[in-house]
């Protein structure tokens, strides 16, 4: 990351309620200012992602999305408006956090990545967001994070039920979202356009791949690294599944070991 902006006096009053907590204050802070987050798909989960980063400070955000804003995304998509229809919703979720924030520089991509693309993004970025609704798009992400030795948060959602976890992939020990999940011809994939999804159970996902993603960039707390936090938003009940990397898994095995991998602060 580069060198933080200045708190000058209107930036310590807009972010005070940051700055009070012991484990962020004023350096904490100044890396939010200073960091890069790129997030994958500006629909449920990247709209309130989207919307705590840039309230947070975080300084350069770019959203991808080469979908436009329907009438039946608004029931979950918060990002989004009735004036956003037919716009491509990386441009309107753009808009949208420069109004909320004109801290933030905000880039939208409407485009759909391809693997040499992700990579370039990606080695210029902190932190990645995988807020995408298909297997072949996670495991794309998941593969140019591992290249790049960047962090990865990624969460889904369906129906009631909903997941995160965190792929600190600067740590060689650290395991890959295809350790958890596979890539297969044979899975299922469910969609929220065909199958439904609860509103607020993609703005808690959302939430927490936000917290996590500040987690990240400051340096503090303990990430879900090696962990799947799950909700069952009918019952409201969370569960915490601990797994590891996976030593013959196809994407990550090769990464160096543990002591030629120092993960950044």
């Amino acid at each position: 990351m580069e060198d933080a902006p200045v708190l000058d006096d209107a930036r310590l009053t807009r972010y005070a309620r940051h700055i009070l907590l012991d484990d962020l204050g004023i350096e904490g802070q100044e890396r939010l200012l200073a960091a890069r987050v790129l997030i994958v798909g500006v629909g449920g989960l990247g709209s309130p992602a989207a919307l705590y980063l840039a309230a947070a400070g975080v300084g350069r955000m770019t959203l991808v999305d080469d979908d436009v804003v329907e009438l039946g995304n608004l029931q979950r998509q918060i990002l989004h408006a009735m004036d956003g229809l037919g716009r491509p919703k990386a441009e309107s979720g753009r808009d949208a956090l420069r109004a909320l924030n004109p801290d933030v520089q905000v880039q939208a991509l409407v485009e759909r990545l391809g693997e040499s693309r992700l990579r370039e993004l990606i080695l210029e970025t902190d932190v990645v967001l995988d807020c995408s609704d298909n297997f072949a798009t996670r495991h794309a992400i998941n593969r140019a994070c591992v290249a790049a030795r960047k962090p990865l948060v990624s969460g889904a959602a369906i129906k009631f039920s909903g997941q995160v976890s965190v792929y600190d992939l600067r740590d060689a020990e650290a395991p890959c979202y295809h350790c958890l999940f596979p890539e297969a011809d044979d899975v299922e994939e469910l969609r929220c356009a065909t199958t439904g999804v609860l509103g607020p159970l993609v703005g808690m996902v959302g939430s927490v791949q936000a917290a996590e993603t500040l987690k990240l960039i400051i340096g503090m707390g303990e990430p879900l690294v090696g962990r799947l936090l799950s909700v069952d938003a009918l019952r409201m009940q969370w569960h915490t599944i601990r797994f590891r990397r996976d030593p013959a898994c196809p994407v990550c095995a090769r990464r160096a070991p543990a002591s030629a991998t120092t993960p950044d602060g």
